[in-house]
């Protein structure tokens, strides 16, 4: 329920915290076009630690998730939709009965941020080499070191032709592509959920990050394509191969930026990466009932 989260309680170390289920803010953070920035929100002065800088964020109300309430809250106070955001990792602190999730994401589209709801004297873009030097709220001087330390968004490139061979297991998977390649979007999907440090593959790191939200890119080909007909009953994005589905791998691959990597066992394919790579066992080995 809306606003069920306001209010103070204490945690185990008797220390009094804002949001009865915890809270959550969202650093959103630019590295595009060479620039290094962050949204910074100046908080009132009559609010609780008033007058210093820190995150858009606020208590959850029941019901919600952490990445829930700091889209919301950061809506609500510095007028960014929460279509605008991409949320890729999550670094929590728990204080024993309470805990602060900050929520790190980047934008999609061009973002300009502005004080509204109140609670704002300001909210501005703050290059990252200058937030040390502002007045900062307590916490998120605390956790600043940490968060800076965040590594680029994660995305997952995903051969679903190959990796639904490598699935099939000889149950004929090749009479009905785009029922097969379903089953696989329904596996994968709880993976967009987030993935923690130690079931990531090779090479991709989670830094200061308790959990990584990767962006899951499903490259579909030849009567596969079918599935995109459904492509809003999955947290997936979907890419129909208007040819060669090899072709569409790799232009996704280039496209992704930060850290990608590609699912696939096709040496062709891996030999004309530019990214990283794994073979299906290991998605597999992380898709319910599949290991």
């Amino acid at each position: 329920m809306r606003g069920d989260g306001d209010g103070w309680v204490r945690c185990a170390a008797g220390h009094r915290h804002w949001g009865r289920n915890g809270a959550a803010g969202l650093l959103l953070r630019d590295r595009s076009g060479g620039a290094d920035r962050v949204v910074l929100q100046h908080r009132a002065f009559w609010s609780h630690q008033g007058g210093t800088w820190g995150v858009p964020g606020g208590a959850r109300d029941s019901g919600e998730s952490a990445v829930q309430a700091a889209l919301r809250e950061t809506g609500e106070e510095a007028a960014i939709p929460p279509a605008a955001v991409r949320p890729y990792g999550l670094v929590s602190d728990d204080h024993g009965g309470w805990a602060y999730t900050t929520v790190v994401g980047v934008p999609r589209v061009p973002v300009d941020p502005e004080p509204i709801g109140g609670e704002s004297e300001d909210v501005r873009w703050v290059p990252v080499a200058e937030v040390p030097a502002r007045e900062l709220h307590p916490g998120f001087a605390a956790a600043w070191p940490a968060l800076s330390a965040a590594p680029e968004p994660f995305t997952l490139v995903v051969d679903a032709a190959n990796v639904v061979g490598a699935r099939g297991r000889g149950d004929g998977w090749w009479r009905d592509r785009a029922g097969a390649t379903a089953g696989l979007l329904d596996a994968l999907a709880p993976l967009a959920a987030g993935l923690a440090p130690a079931d990531l593959p090779p090479g991709v790191t989670a830094g200061p990050l308790d959990l990584l939200l990767p962006r899951v890119v499903v490259v579909v080909e030849g009567a596969a394509r079918a599935v995109t007909e459904q492509a809003a009953r999955w947290p997936v994005e979907l890419v129909a191969a208007p040819g060669p589905g090899d072709d569409a791998v790799v232009g996704a691959a280039a496209a992704a930026g930060g850290q990608v990597v590609v699912v696939t066992a096709d040496r062709g394919l891996r030999d004309r990466l530019s990214s990283a790579y794994v073979g299906p066992s290991w998605l597999l080995g992380r898709l319910a009932g599949e290991a």
